[in-house]
């Protein structure tokens, strides 16, 4: 499914919407996240490390996530995070790793704080067979109370992106897998992927926000776990 534009989306404090690098720096600045941060450091909590992460699928980096992560969690809360929101389809092995595929692997044990440091950037890979693969780097890091009660805070996410049927140029929400993968387009509205299974792969599969779309029997629901 070939795409070009750059994507956006929204805040989740304030609702703004923007472009990725945009939003890393709109977070740093955000009134109502600053009230949050606020809010929590006001009441009887546990300092830690608190780490802003952003992820983004490795190929396009149209697929993307800001999050707040605390520092004295395991990997294993981020990883199972993933799974919930872009990646679980089959229950496959993942790994984190320093730089690129191939590089050291990091136990998922491994507390975050003590691999998120300023500047650093991970790899982490689901699938070793039709892997999808994702960049995890740290914006910055702060100290305060966390502001939620789970270790991870969503606080930006890509829109939906916006395709287009191959047959009728409409809205499409669905995927034909044949064509995709064999170089057309393979995005389908309504009316044409009722008409359009392929015996190879099947019928045509929703359009979820997800670089796993399309690969193995990924079909969603690519939702926030919590």
């Amino acid at each position: 499914m070939t795409q070009t534009a750059q994507s956006r989306g929204l805040c989740a404090y304030c609702e703004r919407e923007m472009t990725r690098g945009g939003m890393n720096r709109h977070l740093r600045a955000c009134d109502q996240r600053a009230l949050v941060m606020e809010d929590a450091d006001g009441k009887a909590g546990k300092i830690v490390p608190l780490v802003h992460l952003q992820v983004r699928d490795a190929w396009t980096g149209r697929y993307w996530i800001n999050l707040e992560v605390d520092g004295s969690a395991a990997l294993r809360e981020l990883d199972d995070y993933l799974r919930a929101i872009w990646l679980e389809c089959c229950g496959h092995l993942s790994r984190f790793s320093v730089g690129r595929w191939g590089q050291d692997e990091i136990p998922t044990s491994t507390k975050m704080g003590r691999v998120f440091r300023p500047g650093a950037e991970l790899t982490h890979t689901y699938d070793f067979g039709s892997a999808t693969v994702t960049r995890v780097k740290v914006v910055e890091v702060r100290e305060g109370t966390r502001t939620t009660g789970r270790p991870i805070a969503l606080m930006a996410r890509n829109a939906p992106l916006a395709c287009h049927c191959q047959e009728c140029g409409r809205p499409a929400a669905s995927l034909c897998l044949e064509c995709s993968n064999t170089g057309r387009r393979g995005t389908l509205c309504d009316e044409h992927a009722a008409a359009h299974p392929h015996e190879d792969c099947g019928a045509p599969v929703e359009l979820v926000n997800s670089p796993r779309l399309g690969m193995c029997v990924y079909t969603g629901p690519a939702e926030p776990p919590y």
